[in-house]
Protein backbone atom coordinates (compact mmCIF):
# COMPACT_ATOMS: atom_id res chain seq x y z
CA UNK A 1 0.00 0.00 0.00
CA UNK A 2 1.02 3.62 -0.41
CA UNK A 3 3.93 4.74 1.69
CA UNK A 4 2.27 7.84 3.11
CA UNK A 5 4.48 7.64 6.20
CA UNK A 6 7.49 8.72 4.17
CA UNK A 7 7.91 11.90 2.22
CA UNK A 8 7.79 11.78 -1.54
CA UNK A 9 10.81 14.05 -1.63
CA UNK A 10 14.17 12.45 -0.93
CA UNK A 11 15.18 14.86 1.82
CA UNK A 12 12.33 13.92 4.20
CA UNK A 13 13.20 12.68 7.69
CA UNK A 14 11.60 11.97 11.03
CA UNK A 15 9.56 15.17 11.25
CA UNK A 16 7.60 14.13 8.18
CA UNK A 17 6.54 10.92 9.87
CA UNK A 18 4.39 12.92 12.26
CA UNK A 19 2.17 14.30 9.51
CA UNK A 20 1.79 11.39 7.11
CA UNK A 21 -0.62 8.51 7.32
CA UNK A 22 1.07 5.16 7.96
CA UNK A 23 0.01 2.95 5.08
CA UNK A 24 2.79 0.58 4.16
CA UNK A 25 3.38 -3.06 3.20
CA UNK A 26 6.01 -5.75 3.74
CA UNK A 27 7.09 -8.53 1.34
CA UNK A 28 9.37 -11.54 1.69
CA UNK A 29 10.39 -13.59 -1.37
CA UNK A 30 11.74 -17.16 -1.09
CA UNK A 31 13.29 -18.99 -4.05
CA UNK A 32 12.64 -22.70 -4.53
CA UNK A 33 16.23 -23.56 -3.58
CA UNK A 34 15.85 -21.72 -0.27
CA UNK A 35 12.51 -23.28 0.70
CA UNK A 36 12.03 -26.43 2.73
CA UNK A 37 9.63 -28.01 0.22
CA UNK A 38 10.99 -26.64 -3.07
CA UNK A 39 8.24 -24.06 -3.55
CA UNK A 40 8.72 -20.43 -4.49
CA UNK A 41 7.01 -18.23 -1.90
CA UNK A 42 5.90 -14.62 -1.63
CA UNK A 43 4.49 -13.12 1.56
CA UNK A 44 2.57 -9.86 1.56
CA UNK A 45 0.89 -7.71 4.19
CA UNK A 46 -1.51 -5.18 2.66
CA UNK A 47 -1.32 -2.50 5.33
CA UNK A 48 -3.66 0.46 5.34
CA UNK A 49 -5.98 2.08 7.84
CA UNK A 50 -8.50 2.28 4.97
CA UNK A 51 -8.26 -1.27 3.58
CA UNK A 52 -10.81 -4.02 4.23
CA UNK A 53 -9.65 -7.63 4.38
CA UNK A 54 -11.32 -9.80 1.77
CA UNK A 55 -10.27 -12.33 -0.84
CA UNK A 56 -10.50 -11.12 -4.45
CA UNK A 57 -11.82 -13.80 -6.80
CA UNK A 58 -11.98 -13.60 -10.59
CA UNK A 59 -12.90 -16.81 -12.49
CA UNK A 60 -11.29 -17.50 -15.84
CA UNK A 61 -13.31 -15.99 -18.69
CA UNK A 62 -13.54 -15.64 -22.45
CA UNK A 63 -14.25 -12.18 -23.87
CA UNK A 64 -15.81 -11.10 -27.12
CA UNK A 65 -13.78 -9.14 -29.65
CA UNK A 66 -13.93 -5.44 -28.88
CA UNK A 67 -14.61 -5.92 -25.15
CA UNK A 68 -13.36 -3.17 -22.86
CA UNK A 69 -12.08 -3.33 -19.27
CA UNK A 70 -12.92 -0.50 -16.85
CA UNK A 71 -9.98 0.62 -14.70
CA UNK A 72 -10.47 1.89 -11.15
CA UNK A 73 -7.78 3.08 -8.77
CA UNK A 74 -7.22 0.22 -6.32
CA UNK A 75 -6.88 2.50 -3.29
CA UNK A 76 -9.68 5.01 -3.89
CA UNK A 77 -12.00 3.17 -6.34
CA UNK A 78 -11.89 6.29 -8.53
CA UNK A 79 -12.67 5.48 -12.19
CA UNK A 80 -9.57 6.09 -14.30
CA UNK A 81 -10.61 4.97 -17.76
CA UNK A 82 -10.80 1.76 -19.77
CA UNK A 83 -8.55 -0.45 -21.88
CA UNK A 84 -8.95 -3.17 -24.46
CA UNK A 85 -9.78 -6.58 -22.97
CA UNK A 86 -7.88 -9.69 -24.07
CA UNK A 87 -9.72 -12.71 -25.51
CA UNK A 88 -9.11 -14.91 -22.43
CA UNK A 89 -8.29 -14.15 -18.79
CA UNK A 90 -6.97 -16.58 -16.20
CA UNK A 91 -8.58 -17.33 -12.85
CA UNK A 92 -7.14 -15.33 -9.98
CA UNK A 93 -7.60 -15.74 -6.24
CA UNK A 94 -6.08 -12.91 -4.27
CA UNK A 95 -2.60 -12.22 -5.61
CA UNK A 96 -2.08 -15.55 -7.38
CA UNK A 97 -3.40 -17.04 -10.60
CA UNK A 98 -4.22 -20.53 -11.84
CA UNK A 99 -0.76 -20.91 -13.44
CA UNK A 100 0.96 -20.40 -10.06
CA UNK A 101 2.07 -16.83 -10.74
CA UNK A 102 2.29 -14.63 -7.63
CA UNK A 103 2.62 -10.84 -7.42
CA UNK A 104 2.99 -8.70 -4.28
CA UNK A 105 4.05 -5.08 -3.79
CA UNK A 106 5.23 -2.30 -1.53
CA UNK A 107 4.99 1.41 -2.36
CA UNK A 108 7.92 3.76 -1.86
CA UNK A 109 6.82 7.08 -3.29
CA UNK A 110 9.63 8.54 -5.37
CA UNK A 111 10.02 12.07 -6.62
CA UNK A 112 6.76 14.02 -6.72
CA UNK A 113 7.16 15.04 -10.36
CA UNK A 114 7.28 11.40 -11.49
CA UNK A 115 3.57 10.69 -10.97
CA UNK A 116 1.65 10.74 -14.27
CA UNK A 117 -1.63 12.47 -13.49
CA UNK A 118 -2.96 11.57 -16.94
CA UNK A 119 -2.18 7.84 -16.68
CA UNK A 120 -4.81 5.22 -15.89
CA UNK A 121 -2.83 2.07 -15.04
CA UNK A 122 -2.35 2.36 -11.26
CA UNK A 123 -0.21 -0.12 -9.35
CA UNK A 124 -3.16 -2.23 -8.14
CA UNK A 125 -4.53 -2.55 -11.65
CA UNK A 126 -1.06 -3.55 -12.86
CA UNK A 127 -1.02 -6.42 -10.38
CA UNK A 128 -4.48 -7.84 -10.90
CA UNK A 129 -4.67 -7.35 -14.66
CA UNK A 130 -1.24 -8.91 -15.08
CA UNK A 131 -2.31 -11.92 -13.03
CA UNK A 132 -5.20 -12.39 -15.45
CA UNK A 133 -2.93 -12.26 -18.50
CA UNK A 134 0.53 -13.72 -17.67
CA UNK A 135 1.64 -17.28 -16.99
CA UNK A 136 5.21 -16.80 -15.73
CA UNK A 137 7.25 -14.24 -13.82
CA UNK A 138 9.05 -13.10 -16.98
CA UNK A 139 5.74 -12.73 -18.81
CA UNK A 140 4.45 -10.73 -15.84
CA UNK A 141 7.35 -8.29 -16.03
CA UNK A 142 6.74 -7.78 -19.75
CA UNK A 143 3.01 -7.33 -19.21
CA UNK A 144 3.52 -4.79 -16.41
CA UNK A 145 5.89 -2.76 -18.60
CA UNK A 146 3.59 -2.90 -21.63
CA UNK A 147 0.51 -1.85 -19.66
CA UNK A 148 2.25 1.02 -17.88
CA UNK A 149 3.96 2.32 -21.01
CA UNK A 150 0.80 2.05 -23.12
CA UNK A 151 -1.71 3.58 -20.72
CA UNK A 152 0.40 5.70 -18.39
CA UNK A 153 1.22 5.10 -14.73
CA UNK A 154 -0.43 7.46 -12.18
CA UNK A 155 0.86 5.79 -8.98
CA UNK A 156 3.99 6.32 -6.92
CA UNK A 157 7.13 4.23 -7.01
CA UNK A 158 6.67 0.51 -6.41
CA UNK A 159 8.62 -2.62 -5.67
CA UNK A 160 6.95 -5.78 -6.98
CA UNK A 161 7.56 -9.35 -5.79
CA UNK A 162 6.99 -11.68 -8.73
CA UNK A 163 7.33 -15.46 -8.61
CA UNK A 164 6.30 -18.60 -10.47
CA UNK A 165 7.16 -22.27 -9.94
CA UNK A 166 10.77 -21.84 -11.08
CA UNK A 167 11.89 -18.24 -10.57
CA UNK A 168 11.46 -15.31 -8.23
CA UNK A 169 12.10 -11.68 -9.19
CA UNK A 170 12.13 -8.30 -7.50
CA UNK A 171 11.17 -5.30 -9.65
CA UNK A 172 11.49 -1.58 -8.89
CA UNK A 173 9.55 0.88 -11.03
CA UNK A 174 8.42 4.50 -11.04
CA UNK A 175 6.68 6.80 -13.49
CA UNK A 176 8.16 9.47 -15.78
CA UNK A 177 5.71 12.25 -14.98
CA UNK A 178 2.89 13.94 -16.88
CA UNK A 179 4.94 15.50 -19.69
CA UNK A 180 5.94 13.81 -22.91
CA UNK A 181 7.65 10.95 -21.03
CA UNK A 182 4.76 8.53 -20.69
CA UNK A 183 5.33 5.22 -18.94
CA UNK A 184 7.84 3.96 -16.39
CA UNK A 185 11.53 3.51 -15.72
CA UNK A 186 12.26 0.18 -14.10
CA UNK A 187 14.70 -2.59 -13.31
CA UNK A 188 14.01 -6.23 -12.41
CA UNK A 189 16.47 -8.69 -10.88
CA UNK A 190 16.14 -12.43 -10.63
CA UNK A 191 16.80 -13.64 -7.10
CA UNK A 192 19.56 -16.30 -7.20
CA UNK A 193 18.21 -19.75 -6.43
CA UNK A 194 18.85 -20.60 -2.80
CA UNK A 195 18.56 -16.95 -1.76
CA UNK A 196 15.77 -14.78 -0.36
CA UNK A 197 14.77 -11.12 -0.71
CA UNK A 198 12.66 -8.70 1.32
CA UNK A 199 11.35 -5.18 0.74
CA UNK A 200 9.18 -2.77 2.69
CA UNK A 201 8.38 0.60 1.10
CA UNK A 202 11.91 1.56 0.18
CA UNK A 203 13.37 1.07 -3.29
CA UNK A 204 15.76 -1.89 -2.93
CA UNK A 205 17.72 -2.19 -6.20
CA UNK A 206 20.87 -0.09 -6.24
CA UNK A 207 23.66 -0.93 -8.74
CA UNK A 208 22.69 -3.74 -11.07
CA UNK A 209 24.40 -5.85 -13.77
CA UNK A 210 23.84 -4.30 -17.17
CA UNK A 211 25.19 -7.23 -19.23
CA UNK A 212 23.28 -10.21 -17.77
CA UNK A 213 19.82 -10.32 -19.42
CA UNK A 214 19.15 -13.77 -18.01
CA UNK A 215 19.15 -12.39 -14.48
CA UNK A 216 18.64 -8.63 -14.83
CA UNK A 217 16.41 -6.69 -17.22
CA UNK A 218 15.63 -2.99 -17.25
CA UNK A 219 14.13 -0.11 -19.19
CA UNK A 220 16.36 1.05 -22.09
CA UNK A 221 16.23 4.61 -20.76
CA UNK A 222 16.59 3.81 -17.05
CA UNK A 223 19.92 5.68 -16.88
CA UNK A 224 19.43 8.27 -19.64
CA UNK A 225 16.13 9.44 -18.13
CA UNK A 226 17.82 10.07 -14.77
CA UNK A 227 20.53 12.06 -16.60
CA UNK A 228 17.94 14.14 -18.45
CA UNK A 229 16.25 15.02 -15.17
CA UNK A 230 19.53 15.95 -13.52
CA UNK A 231 19.35 13.14 -11.00
CA UNK A 232 22.53 11.33 -12.12
CA UNK A 233 25.74 12.43 -13.79
CA UNK A 234 28.24 9.62 -13.21
CA UNK A 235 29.34 6.75 -15.46
CA UNK A 236 26.76 4.15 -16.49
CA UNK A 237 28.51 1.34 -14.62
CA UNK A 238 28.07 3.15 -11.29
CA UNK A 239 24.37 3.92 -11.73
CA UNK A 240 22.15 3.08 -8.75
CA UNK A 241 18.40 2.91 -9.34
CA UNK A 242 17.64 3.67 -5.70
CA UNK A 243 20.00 6.61 -5.44
CA UNK A 244 18.55 8.20 -8.57
CA UNK A 245 14.84 7.61 -8.02
CA UNK A 246 14.32 7.03 -4.27
CA UNK A 247 17.39 8.15 -2.30
CA UNK A 248 17.62 6.61 1.16
CA UNK A 249 16.77 8.90 4.07
CA UNK A 250 16.19 8.35 7.79
CA UNK A 251 12.56 7.37 7.30
CA UNK A 252 13.38 5.00 4.44
CA UNK A 253 15.88 3.17 6.66
CA UNK A 254 14.11 3.20 10.02
CA UNK A 255 10.48 2.76 8.97
CA UNK A 256 11.09 0.61 5.88
CA UNK A 257 14.43 -1.13 5.29
CA UNK A 258 14.48 -2.01 9.00
CA UNK A 259 11.63 -4.42 8.28
CA UNK A 260 13.59 -6.11 5.48
CA UNK A 261 16.55 -6.32 7.88
CA UNK A 262 14.30 -7.93 10.51
CA UNK A 263 13.04 -10.55 8.04
CA UNK A 264 16.61 -11.39 7.00
CA UNK A 265 17.72 -11.53 10.63
CA UNK A 266 15.03 -14.08 11.53
CA UNK A 267 15.23 -16.31 8.45
CA UNK A 268 19.04 -16.29 8.36
CA UNK A 269 19.50 -16.82 12.11
CA UNK A 270 21.45 -13.60 12.48
CA UNK A 271 23.98 -14.37 9.73
CA UNK A 272 23.76 -12.67 6.33
CA UNK A 273 25.43 -14.64 3.55
CA UNK A 274 25.53 -12.68 0.29
CA UNK A 275 27.63 -12.26 -2.84
CA UNK A 276 30.00 -9.37 -3.38
CA UNK A 277 32.23 -9.19 -6.46
CA UNK A 278 31.37 -12.82 -7.20
CA UNK A 279 32.46 -14.02 -3.76
CA UNK A 280 30.17 -15.33 -1.02
CA UNK A 281 30.55 -13.41 2.23
CA UNK A 282 28.97 -14.07 5.63
CA UNK A 283 28.53 -11.28 8.16
CA UNK A 284 26.49 -10.86 11.30
CA UNK A 285 23.11 -9.18 10.94
CA UNK A 286 24.18 -6.89 13.76
CA UNK A 287 26.64 -5.28 11.34
CA UNK A 288 23.63 -3.57 9.75
CA UNK A 289 21.92 -2.53 13.00
CA UNK A 290 23.01 1.10 12.72
CA UNK A 291 21.77 1.08 9.13
CA UNK A 292 18.37 -0.28 10.22
CA UNK A 293 18.18 2.37 12.94
CA UNK A 294 18.72 5.05 10.31
CA UNK A 295 21.94 6.16 11.98
CA UNK A 296 24.26 5.07 9.15
CA UNK A 297 22.83 5.86 5.73
CA UNK A 298 26.15 5.32 4.00
CA UNK A 299 25.86 1.54 4.13
CA UNK A 300 24.03 -0.74 1.75
CA UNK A 301 22.19 -3.80 3.00
CA UNK A 302 22.35 -6.77 0.61
CA UNK A 303 19.45 -7.18 -1.80
CA UNK A 304 19.68 -10.98 -1.61
CA UNK A 305 20.82 -13.14 1.31
CA UNK A 306 21.23 -16.89 1.70
CA UNK A 307 19.54 -18.43 4.75
CA UNK A 308 21.52 -20.82 6.94
CA UNK A 309 18.69 -23.37 6.73
CA UNK A 310 15.78 -24.21 4.46
CA UNK A 311 12.79 -21.97 5.03
CA UNK A 312 9.30 -23.39 5.60
CA UNK A 313 5.96 -21.74 4.91
CA UNK A 314 5.45 -21.56 8.68
CA UNK A 315 8.78 -19.72 9.03
CA UNK A 316 7.64 -17.11 6.52
CA UNK A 317 4.24 -16.76 8.18
CA UNK A 318 5.89 -16.15 11.55
CA UNK A 319 8.25 -13.54 10.08
CA UNK A 320 5.13 -11.56 9.17
CA UNK A 321 4.30 -11.52 12.90
CA UNK A 322 7.52 -9.79 13.94
CA UNK A 323 7.74 -6.71 16.20
CA UNK A 324 11.55 -6.50 16.23
CA UNK A 325 11.64 -8.96 19.14
CA UNK A 326 15.15 -9.45 20.49
CA UNK A 327 16.59 -6.42 18.67
CA UNK A 328 17.34 -2.84 19.80
CA UNK A 329 13.95 -1.82 18.34
CA UNK A 330 12.02 -4.44 20.37
CA UNK A 331 8.62 -2.84 20.81
CA UNK A 332 7.74 -4.75 24.00
CA UNK A 333 10.41 -3.37 26.29
CA UNK A 334 10.19 0.43 26.44
CA UNK A 335 7.57 2.33 28.39
CA UNK A 336 5.57 2.89 25.22
CA UNK A 337 4.50 -0.75 25.52
CA UNK A 338 2.47 0.15 28.59
CA UNK A 339 2.03 -2.08 31.59
CA UNK A 340 1.32 -5.21 29.56
CA UNK A 341 4.14 -5.19 26.97
CA UNK A 342 1.98 -4.29 23.98
CA UNK A 343 4.22 -4.14 20.86
CA UNK A 344 2.12 -1.52 19.06
CA UNK A 345 2.23 2.24 18.74
CA UNK A 346 -0.80 4.17 17.55
CA UNK A 347 -0.33 6.71 14.79
CA UNK A 348 1.11 9.19 13.92
CA UNK A 349 4.56 7.76 13.33
CA UNK A 350 6.46 10.29 15.43
CA UNK A 351 6.06 12.66 18.34
CA UNK A 352 7.88 15.69 19.72
CA UNK A 353 8.96 16.35 23.32
CA UNK A 354 10.92 19.43 24.41
CA UNK A 355 11.78 20.27 20.82
CA UNK A 356 13.12 16.81 19.97
CA UNK A 357 11.37 14.43 17.55
CA UNK A 358 11.10 10.71 18.26
CA UNK A 359 9.73 7.80 16.21
CA UNK A 360 7.09 5.22 16.86
CA UNK A 361 8.56 2.03 15.42
CA UNK A 362 7.01 0.48 12.31
CA UNK A 363 7.37 -3.29 12.55
CA UNK A 364 6.31 -5.95 10.02
CA UNK A 365 3.25 -6.87 12.10
CA UNK A 366 1.00 -3.86 12.42
CA UNK A 367 -2.50 -3.01 13.54
CA UNK A 368 -3.65 -1.58 10.20
CA UNK A 369 -3.23 -4.72 8.07
CA UNK A 370 -6.23 -5.33 5.84
CA UNK A 371 -5.19 -8.77 4.60
CA UNK A 372 -1.97 -10.76 4.41
CA UNK A 373 -0.82 -14.00 2.83
CA UNK A 374 1.96 -16.43 2.10
CA UNK A 375 1.52 -17.77 -1.45
CA UNK A 376 3.26 -20.92 -2.67
CA UNK A 377 4.06 -21.87 -6.26
CA UNK A 378 4.63 -25.63 -6.03
CA UNK A 379 6.05 -26.82 -9.31
CA UNK A 380 6.08 -30.53 -8.50
CA UNK A 381 2.28 -30.49 -8.57
CA UNK A 382 -0.11 -29.74 -11.45
CA UNK A 383 -1.24 -26.11 -11.46
CA UNK A 384 -4.74 -27.11 -10.34
CA UNK A 385 -3.26 -28.44 -7.08
CA UNK A 386 0.04 -26.57 -6.77
CA UNK A 387 -1.26 -22.99 -6.65
CA UNK A 388 -1.88 -22.34 -2.95
CA UNK A 389 -2.48 -19.14 -0.98
CA UNK A 390 -2.34 -19.13 2.82
CA UNK A 391 -4.65 -16.18 3.49
CA UNK A 392 -5.45 -14.13 6.56
CA UNK A 393 -7.06 -10.86 7.63
CA UNK A 394 -6.02 -8.10 10.01
CA UNK A 395 -2.89 -7.97 12.20
CA UNK A 396 -0.73 -11.00 11.36
CA UNK A 397 0.52 -11.43 14.93
CA UNK A 398 -2.85 -12.58 16.25
CA UNK A 399 -4.58 -13.87 13.12
CA UNK A 400 -4.36 -17.21 11.32
CA UNK A 401 -3.69 -18.22 7.74
CA UNK A 402 -6.21 -20.54 6.11
CA UNK A 403 -5.28 -22.58 2.99
CA UNK A 404 -6.96 -21.42 -0.23
CA UNK A 405 -6.43 -23.53 -3.35
CA UNK A 406 -6.44 -21.17 -6.34
CA UNK A 407 -8.45 -23.64 -8.41
CA UNK A 408 -11.39 -23.26 -6.02
CA UNK A 409 -14.67 -22.57 -7.73
CA UNK A 410 -15.79 -20.11 -5.06
CA UNK A 411 -14.53 -18.19 -2.03
CA UNK A 412 -15.55 -18.95 1.58
CA UNK A 413 -18.34 -16.69 2.86
CA UNK A 414 -16.13 -15.33 5.65
CA UNK A 415 -13.69 -13.97 3.04
CA UNK A 416 -16.09 -13.10 0.25
CA UNK A 417 -16.06 -9.62 -1.31
CA UNK A 418 -19.02 -7.55 -0.20
CA UNK A 419 -19.35 -9.29 3.18
CA UNK A 420 -19.05 -6.08 5.17
CA UNK A 421 -16.53 -3.29 4.68
CA UNK A 422 -14.31 -1.04 6.76
CA UNK A 423 -17.34 1.10 7.75
CA UNK A 424 -19.91 -1.67 8.16
CA UNK A 425 -19.59 -4.58 10.59
CA UNK A 426 -20.40 -8.13 9.48
CA UNK A 427 -20.84 -10.96 11.96
CA UNK A 428 -19.87 -13.46 9.24
CA UNK A 429 -16.63 -11.73 8.19
CA UNK A 430 -13.17 -13.08 9.03
CA UNK A 431 -11.79 -9.54 8.96
CA UNK A 432 -14.16 -8.39 11.68
CA UNK A 433 -13.80 -11.40 13.99
CA UNK A 434 -10.03 -11.12 13.74
CA UNK A 435 -10.26 -7.44 14.61
CA UNK A 436 -12.41 -8.23 17.64
CA UNK A 437 -9.80 -10.68 18.90
CA UNK A 438 -6.81 -8.53 18.06
CA UNK A 439 -8.21 -5.39 19.64
CA UNK A 440 -9.00 -7.42 22.75
CA UNK A 441 -5.38 -8.53 22.91
CA UNK A 442 -4.09 -4.97 22.75
CA UNK A 443 -5.57 -4.39 26.26
CA UNK A 444 -3.63 -7.15 28.07
CA UNK A 445 -1.16 -8.27 25.43
CA UNK A 446 1.27 -10.27 27.55
CA UNK A 447 -1.61 -12.31 28.99
CA UNK A 448 -3.91 -12.68 25.99
CA UNK A 449 -1.58 -12.93 22.99
CA UNK A 450 0.06 -16.22 24.11
CA UNK A 451 -3.36 -17.87 24.29
CA UNK A 452 -4.33 -16.64 20.82
CA UNK A 453 -0.93 -17.49 19.36
CA UNK A 454 -1.17 -21.05 20.69
CA UNK A 455 -4.46 -21.44 18.81
CA UNK A 456 -2.94 -19.94 15.66
CA UNK A 457 0.08 -22.24 15.80
CA UNK A 458 -2.00 -25.34 16.44
CA UNK A 459 -4.21 -24.66 13.42
CA UNK A 460 -1.42 -23.66 11.04
CA UNK A 461 0.87 -26.54 12.03
CA UNK A 462 -1.95 -29.03 11.53
CA UNK A 463 -2.82 -27.54 8.14
CA UNK A 464 0.79 -27.26 6.95
CA UNK A 465 2.08 -30.64 8.13
CA UNK A 466 -1.00 -32.84 7.92
CA UNK A 467 -4.20 -31.59 6.27
CA UNK A 468 -2.78 -29.89 3.16
CA UNK A 469 -0.13 -32.58 2.40
CA UNK A 470 -2.81 -35.24 2.76
CA UNK A 471 -5.12 -33.28 0.47
CA UNK A 472 -2.33 -32.77 -2.06
CA UNK A 473 -1.62 -36.51 -2.18
CA UNK A 474 -5.27 -37.44 -2.53
CA UNK A 475 -5.87 -34.85 -5.24
CA UNK A 476 -2.76 -35.86 -7.18
CA UNK A 477 -4.02 -39.43 -7.25
CA UNK A 478 -7.42 -38.23 -8.43
CA UNK A 479 -5.80 -35.96 -11.04
CA UNK A 480 -3.71 -38.83 -12.44
CA UNK A 481 -6.78 -41.06 -12.73
CA UNK A 482 -4.78 -44.10 -11.62
CA UNK A 483 -2.43 -43.44 -14.54
CA UNK A 484 -5.04 -44.02 -17.23
CA UNK A 485 -6.01 -40.46 -18.14
CA UNK A 486 -3.85 -38.01 -16.13
CA UNK A 487 -5.07 -34.44 -16.29
CA UNK A 488 -8.28 -35.23 -18.18
CA UNK A 489 -11.14 -32.74 -18.09
CA UNK A 490 -13.13 -35.14 -15.96
CA UNK A 491 -10.28 -35.57 -13.49
CA UNK A 492 -9.64 -31.84 -13.26
CA UNK A 493 -13.34 -31.21 -12.65
CA UNK A 494 -13.33 -33.69 -9.76
CA UNK A 495 -10.15 -32.17 -8.33
CA UNK A 496 -11.55 -28.65 -8.42
CA UNK A 497 -14.77 -29.80 -6.77
CA UNK A 498 -12.87 -31.46 -3.92
CA UNK A 499 -10.45 -28.57 -3.46
CA UNK A 500 -13.36 -26.13 -3.34
CA UNK A 501 -15.01 -28.21 -0.65
CA UNK A 502 -11.78 -28.35 1.36
CA UNK A 503 -11.03 -24.63 0.94
CA UNK A 504 -14.49 -23.51 2.01
CA UNK A 505 -14.95 -26.10 4.74
CA UNK A 506 -11.60 -25.39 6.36
CA UNK A 507 -12.04 -21.62 6.28
CA UNK A 508 -15.58 -21.68 7.65
CA UNK A 509 -14.78 -24.21 10.38
CA UNK A 510 -11.83 -22.12 11.59
CA UNK A 511 -13.94 -18.97 11.42
CA UNK A 512 -16.43 -20.65 13.75
CA UNK A 513 -13.64 -21.53 16.18
CA UNK A 514 -12.44 -17.92 16.11
CA UNK A 515 -15.93 -16.73 17.06
CA UNK A 516 -15.76 -19.09 20.04
CA UNK A 517 -12.25 -17.86 20.88
CA UNK A 518 -13.42 -14.25 20.99
CA UNK A 519 -16.14 -15.25 23.46
CA UNK A 520 -13.56 -17.10 25.57
CA UNK A 521 -11.27 -14.06 25.69
CA UNK A 522 -14.14 -11.86 26.81
CA UNK A 523 -15.14 -14.18 29.65
CA UNK A 524 -11.62 -15.14 30.69
CA UNK A 525 -10.10 -11.64 30.81
CA UNK A 526 -13.08 -9.41 31.60
CA UNK A 527 -12.23 -6.28 33.60
CA UNK A 528 -8.50 -6.97 33.59
CA UNK A 529 -8.80 -10.20 35.57
CA UNK A 530 -7.84 -13.70 34.43
CA UNK A 531 -9.97 -16.76 35.18
CA UNK A 532 -8.28 -20.14 35.58
CA UNK A 533 -9.26 -23.07 33.38
CA UNK A 534 -9.24 -26.82 33.85
CA UNK A 535 -7.55 -29.17 31.39
CA UNK A 536 -10.84 -29.71 29.56
CA UNK A 537 -11.13 -25.95 28.99
CA UNK A 538 -13.89 -25.32 31.54
CA UNK A 539 -13.40 -22.53 34.03
CA UNK A 540 -12.35 -23.37 37.56
CA UNK A 541 -15.35 -22.65 39.76
CA UNK A 542 -16.67 -22.70 43.29
CA UNK A 543 -17.67 -26.16 44.61
CA UNK A 544 -21.04 -24.68 45.52
CA UNK A 545 -21.89 -22.82 42.31
CA UNK A 546 -20.40 -23.37 38.86
CA UNK A 547 -21.10 -19.75 37.92
CA UNK A 548 -18.65 -18.38 40.46
CA UNK A 549 -14.95 -18.40 39.48
CA UNK A 550 -12.24 -19.72 41.76
CA UNK A 551 -8.49 -18.93 41.70
CA UNK A 552 -9.05 -15.60 40.00
CA UNK A 553 -5.78 -13.93 38.93
CA UNK A 554 -5.13 -10.20 38.99
CA UNK A 555 -2.63 -9.79 36.22
CA UNK A 556 -1.46 -6.28 37.04
CA UNK A 557 1.40 -4.52 35.28
CA UNK A 558 5.05 -5.22 34.53
CA UNK A 559 7.91 -3.85 36.62
CA UNK A 560 8.98 -1.20 34.11
CA UNK A 561 5.51 0.27 34.08
CA UNK A 562 5.21 0.30 37.85
CA UNK A 563 8.58 2.02 38.19
CA UNK A 564 7.58 4.64 35.61
CA UNK A 565 4.32 5.38 37.39
CA UNK A 566 6.19 5.72 40.69
CA UNK A 567 8.62 8.19 39.12
CA UNK A 568 5.83 10.17 37.49
CA UNK A 569 3.37 10.42 40.40
CA UNK A 570 4.99 8.70 43.35
CA UNK A 571 4.54 11.59 45.77
CA UNK A 572 0.79 11.23 45.46
CA UNK A 573 0.55 7.45 45.18
CA UNK A 574 3.12 6.44 47.79
CA UNK A 575 1.63 4.58 50.74
CA UNK A 576 2.83 6.23 53.97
Amino acid sequence: MKRHLLAIAAFAAAAVLATKEADACSNVIITKGASADGSCMVSYAADSHLLYGELYFRPAAKWRAGSRLAIKDWDSFKPLGEIAQVPYTFQTVGNMNEHQLIIGETTWGGREEQADTTGIMDYGSLIYITLQRARTAREAISTIVELANTYGYPSEGETFSIADTEEAWVMDLVGKGSGGNKGIVWVARRIPDGYICAHANQCRITKFPQDDPENCIFAPDVISFAREQGWYSGPDEDFSFRNAYNPLDFGGARACDARAWAAFNILCDGQFTYKENGQEITRSASDWTEYALGHDLGGEMPLFVKPQRKVSVKDVADVMRDHFEGTPMDMRVDIGAGGNACPYRWRPMSFTVDGKTYVNERAIATQQTGFWFVAQARGWLPDEIGALVWFGCDDAATSYLTPIYVSTKEVPECLREGNGDILHYSATSQFWINNRITNSCYRMYDAMEPLVRAEVDAFENRMMTEAVPEMDARMLKLYNGNGRHPGSKRAVKKVRKELTRFTIGTAQEQFGKWVELEELLLVKFIDGNEKSQEQDGSFTHSPYFNGQPRNLKYHGYNERWKAAVARDNGTILEQK
